[in-house]
């Protein structure tokens, strides 16, 4: 599938080979073309929650697990994908795994039971597990630092153009067309960005320290004390954030505060649309407070409270907060997306796959055990007696406590000194 006039990079620890700037543009729109689909694939579940529900006959547990059976699908391959990329490069790997997400989607829209849809939702997480990492492990060795935070932020810009996308528009088609051709029409979008991979893409030999790396180790970065440093807020804040975002939004504005299907849609869209701004922002700004000396922990550090409060103003509100609330809780959030690209930077370019990879395993089990540990919770406190809202005020105020204890423990370990950030090691 590849092209001859497809940029060749030689993937060296001691001296990367940096794209040039258009280059690295075309390398960055073919990878945001597919990142963008998977996202869309990620956050559609909460559109499609009050159609799929009644269909299906789920429950607050079945929601949960079904929203999380995709991040339990993608986490599952980070490990072996850290390997990959560092051994195979970006491409030959992340155009693998599309094909699996290709089949996910087609598996999804012939489902007819719930194993089904859940194992068709696994397989497409799997398939688009690599959609990230792939180009922020090219990005580690084809940009300089400043510019990587940048592509780091907008990647992630795209992810919510995709979350967007899975919003209101999903809401105006699934009555036209069903959700079942949706998945098809997916399927075949996602084919497309495997053309455009293939097509500009670098070439990637591999590098002679990833090919000596015994077994493809993950000793050294498990036992990094900074890696464990921001291994907390990545599970809980992080990961929670997106289940939020992903899933428990839709049903806070339908069950808790009283929206319409149609009404959520649209409140979804405007947390999405302010996630993209957000990210944007952070991409015009990272390169300037990276050259003012503005470390990614002080900013974090700076940052996390935020979120701790708009979570605490959620439960506290309850049915009053809706759309907005939701909103500020995610944008406050996103501090904490600094810390993968940090990770990525700290650690040498013959573990940069391993590392990020590492960091995403780590974000997307929370992500898996918040969607369905939330959903649990729910159906939990209803069994004991209480009532919906109260029920869902108090797996949000399970959340709120954890966030807040990952974050002590972030603030516990600057107090040791090895846990500082690195430079980049080139």
């Amino acid at each position: 599938m590849s092209r001859p006039d497809a940029p060749r990079v030689q993937a060296s620890a001691s001296a990367p080979d940096l794209l040039s700037r258009r280059d690295a543009v075309l390398v960055f729109l073919a990878f945001a073309f597919a990142y963008f689909f998977s996202a869309l694939v990620r956050a559609v579940t909460a559109t499609l929650a009050p159609t799929l529900t009644p269909e299906f006959a789920l429950s607050a547990r079945d929601l949960g697990l079904l929203a999380g059976g995709y991040f339990f699908g993608f986490a599952a391959t980070q490990l072996p994908l850290g390997n990959w990329l560092d051994r195979h490069g970006p491409k030959k790997v992340i155009l693998a795994f599309l094909l699996v997400a290709v089949a996910g989607c087609v598996a999804f829209s012939l489902a007819t039971s719930f194993p089904a849809l859940l194992a068709a939702r696994v397989l497409c997480g799997v398939g688009v597990s690599a959609c990230l990492m792939a180009p922020l492990t090219g990005f580690r060795r084809w940009l300089e630092p400043g510019t990587q935070l940048r592509a780091n932020s907008w990647m992630l810009m795209t992810g919510s153009f995709g979350m967007l996308a899975s919003t209101l528009p999903v809401q105006w088609l699934v009555p036209l067309f069903g959700w079942r051709p949706l998945f098809w029409g997916l399927a075949a979008l996602i084919a497309l960005s495997m053309v455009l991979i293939a097509w500009r893409v670098p070439h990637w030999e591999t590098a002679p320290e990833a090919a000596a790396a015994p077994g493809g180790s993950y000793e050294q970065v498990w036992r990094d004390p900074y890696f464990r440093r921001m291994t907390p807020i990545g599970f809980f804040t992080y990961g929670g954030m997106i289940a939020v975002q992903t899933l428990w939004a839709g049903p806070w504005m339908v069950r808790v505060a009283g929206y319409q299907p149609m009404e959520s849609a649209a409140g979804l869209f405007t947390i999405n649309l302010c996630m993209l701004v957000t990210f944007w922002t952070w991409g015009m700004v990272n390169p300037m407070l990276a050259r003012r000396g503005i470390t990614t922990d002080r900013l974090i550090a700076w940052g996390t409270p935020l979120s701790v409060v708009a979570l605490a103003g959620i439960v506290v509100a309850g049915p009053a907060a809706g759309p907005l609330a939701l909103a500020l809780f995610c944008v406050s959030s996103t501090f904490v997306s600094l810390a993968q690209p940090a990770v990525g930077m700290a650690f040498p370019t013959a573990l940069a796959g391993r590392a990020l990879s590492a960091y995403n395993l780590v974000i997307f089990l929370g992500v898996f055990v918040m969607q369905w540990g939330i959903g649990l919770l729910v159906d939990g406190f209803r069994a004991l007696g209480w009532a919906e809202v109260a029920a869902f005020r108090g797996a949000f105020t399970v959340f709120l406590a954890l966030s807040a204890a990952s974050y002590a423990w972030f603030l516990l370990g600057s107090r040791d000194n090895r846990t500082q950030p690195r430079p980049a090691s080139p």
